[in-house]
């Protein structure tokens, strides 16, 4: 399959995200097993970032002021999820940054050092760091349809319904607050 099919194929007619942020493709054979616990975990990981982010933006609210003590509980929280980030990229748990381009039928993505690896067919997981303050990657099945050089087209293989809205509603959450960010240095 060419790029610019895969493309129309898991980035047509749905919303994509795209940035740079810890991620990699890992062949592997498939274990319905594995990848029904991974799906579980991916989907918790996902609703509970929901829930956090949530709390986080109507704590936020302009006119409700956050108590001290809860400020200095929520910056001792985000001290510890970085010192245990940089824990985990220390042993080599999380993937390197990359550029990622995904949407819930698949991702486009930069593969470092794995391009040989990767061939048309190939079958494993995309694992992604969700979100840069979670020190944690959610493992979602995929197999490649295309590769160019050193970047790789992965379709998901089919995601429970839930996983799928739990994905679909985080991407949108990181759209959204990437437009945000840019009419805000817009307006600067």
């Amino acid at each position: 399959m060419t790029s610019s099919a895969a493309d129309a194929q898991l980035f047509g007619d749905v919303l994509a995200y795209q940035d740079r942020r810890p991620a990699a493709f890992v062949p592997g054979p498939a274990d319905p097993a594995a990848a029904h616990l991974a799906a579980a975990r991916a989907e918790m990981l996902l609703t509970s970032l929901a829930l956090s982010e949530n709390a986080r933006s109507e704590d936020g609210d302009e006119h409700v002021e956050p108590s001290s003590s809860l400020q200095r509980v929520e910056a001792k929280l985000d001290l510890v999820l970085g010192l245990l980030g940089a824990m985990l990229r220390e042993r080599g748990d999380l993937p390197p940054p990359t550029v990622l381009r995904w949407s819930t039928r698949g991702a486009c993505i930069d593969v470092l050092g794995d391009a040989l690896a990767i061939h048309p067919g190939a079958r494993g997981v995309l694992r992604v760091q969700p979100a840069e303050w979670l020190p944690d990657c959610i493992e979602l099945p995929a197999h490649a349809i295309a590769v160019e050089g050193a970047r790789a087209w992965l379709a998901f293989d089919p995601l429970p319904p839930t996983l799928a809205d739990a994905l679909e509603r985080h991407l949108f959450r990181l759209h959204r607050k990437q437009v945000a960010e840019s009419r805000r240095l817009k307006d600067l």
